[in-house]
Parts: structure tokens; C-alpha cells; sequence
């Protein structure tokens, strides 16, 4: 009694799992009760499997477009999740790439990544450096939406090969990373620990350390959205973005 009983709980819930996973939660201690007090179950040991050939992950293409479509086949950790695949979407020699962690719950219908409140907020932090969307080239580490917007830990590495393969094929000047799960795919840490510096991406070896692409990381905007005084924090992150740019065409 007394509740608002307009309440969708499910997006309410949803909301509330992204909101913790963009501040870095990702990970629950336990999905059921456990009796501290039991005695521990005996370690069964399993027999070693016998040695045979190592099968290699499926080549990617080394074509943008190619890569594109490829990206939304069958050959992709992604592939037999439920809803809708969404492409990359920009110029392919694009100066500055904004990498986020997936499609939001409404982009499928929509057909485009980040096509409502924080695609909003992106263009206007994009306006506030003197970039539009149509300047940037827009990826996402999952082409399709996780269960609850997390990104299971068994395909977070091949994913984030995947996502460097695709840094290295638009080969940007400057990267944006917005969002927990782009950070540890690209920077191989977390979010808190990446913001507040510029970091180098070699893109043509994929790896971090002296190279070619300067990157900077930053909160989602749908964190933004739920916590508006991070805001500030953001703009600083975006500062240092658009000053690196300037330091570049300055030493040019």
C-alpha cells in the first residue's frame, strides 16, 4: 500500500545492474545461500585430457568492410545470443573512435547503437569538443546485448581481441572509451584506475604502451544519466581528449 504501482520493476532492476556494473561491480559473491559451517566437499582432481592439435580462433578480416560483416556472422562470440546485432557505424578513417561496451535495451529496435537518452548525452559531449557522430567512428566491445549488460568472463577475452582487431583496421588518432567493460577490454583495467590519464594503443600490434592511437577513458553516458555529478569528472576526461588533439596537430 502507499507504493507507486506504476513502477516497471524489470526496468527498474535492469537500470540498476548497469548503473553497478558502470561503477565496476561485475561480479556477485555467490548466486545462493552457502553453509560456512559444512565440511568442504573432497577436491576431485580430473585426468589430464590427451594431447591434440590446438584449433585457432577464426581469422579476422583485414578489410574494414569485410571485418563488418563478419562481425555480425556466425564466427563471433556473440553469434547464438538472443536479439539484434548492430554494426560499427562512422567514417572508416575516422580521426577519433568512441568504443563502448554494447547495445543499449532499446538499440535493437532502433537498428543503430546508442539511438536514445544516452546516445543523447554522447552527442552532446561530442558537441562539446567540436565533434558531431557523423565524425567519430562508434563500435561497441559486444555487437549484441549481454543478459543484464554484463559480459560473461568466458568470451571477455576473445571480445576484446576482436575490439582491438577493430581499432587497428580504423587505425584513429584518438580513442574514447566509455564504460567499465571497454576499459578492461582494451586497457586490461578498470575504469577508476584508467580514468584521469592519456594511455597509448599501439594499433598495429594491439597492445598497450608507446604506439600510434592515444586513448582516454571515461564513464558511460548512461552512468551519467544516473549520476549527474559525475558529469564534471567526464568533462575533464573529454578535455584531455580534445587537448591531446590539439598537442597533435600542433606537432604536426
Amino acid at each position: 500500500m502507499g507504493a507507486d504501482q506504476t513502477i516497471d520493476w524489470r526496468n527498474a532492476a535492469a537500470s540498476a545492474l548497469d548503473w553497478w556494473h558502470e561503477a565496476g561491480v561485475d561480479t556477485l559473491v555467490d548466486d545462493v545461500p552457502r553453509d560456512w559451517f559444512a565440511a568442504p566437499e573432497p577436491l576431485v582432481v580430473p585426468a589430464a585430457a590427451p594431447a591434440g592439435p590446438v584449433v585457432a580462433q577464426s581469422a579476422m578480416p583485414l578489410l574494414l568492410a569485410d571485418f563488418l560483416d563478419w562481425r555480425r556472422g556466425a564466427a563471433v562470440p556473440e553469434a547464438d545470443w538472443s536479439g539484434v546485432s548492430l554494426a560499427a557505424m562512422g567514417p572508416a578513417d575516422a580521426t577519433v573512435m568512441v568504443l563502448v561496451d554494447c547495445p543499449d535495451r532499446d538499440d535493437g529496435d532502433a537498428g543503430a547503437l546508442l539511438s536514445g537518452a544516452s546516445g543523447r548525452l554522447l552527442d552532446r559531449m561530442l558537441a562539446a569538443i567540436g565533434l558531431t557522430r557523423d565524425d567519430v567512428h562508434l563500435a561497441a566491445v559486444c555487437a549484441k546485448r549481454p543478459t543484464a549488460g554484463r559480459i560473461h568472463s568466458d568470451v571477455e577475452e576473445r571480445l576484446a581481441e576482436i575490439a582491438k582487431h577493430h581499432i587497428g583496421l580504423v587505425a584513429p588518432q584518438r580513442l574514447l572509451l566509455l564504460g567499465n567493460a571497454a576499459s578492461r577490454a582494451i586497457l586490461g583495467t578498470e575504469l577508476q584506475a584508467a580514468r584521469g590519464r592519456l594511455h597509448d594503443f599501439n594499433h598495429k600490434t594491439g597492445e598497450t604502451g608507446a604506439g600510434s592511437t592515444a586513448v582516454v577513458a571515461s564513464f558511460h553516458p548512461r552512468f551519467l544519466i544516473e549520476k549527474p555529478a559525475a558529469k564534471a569528472e567526464a568533462w575533464k576526461d573529454l578535455q584531455m581528449l580534445m587537448g591531446a588533439q590539439m598537442s597533435q596537430k600542433g606537432a604536426r
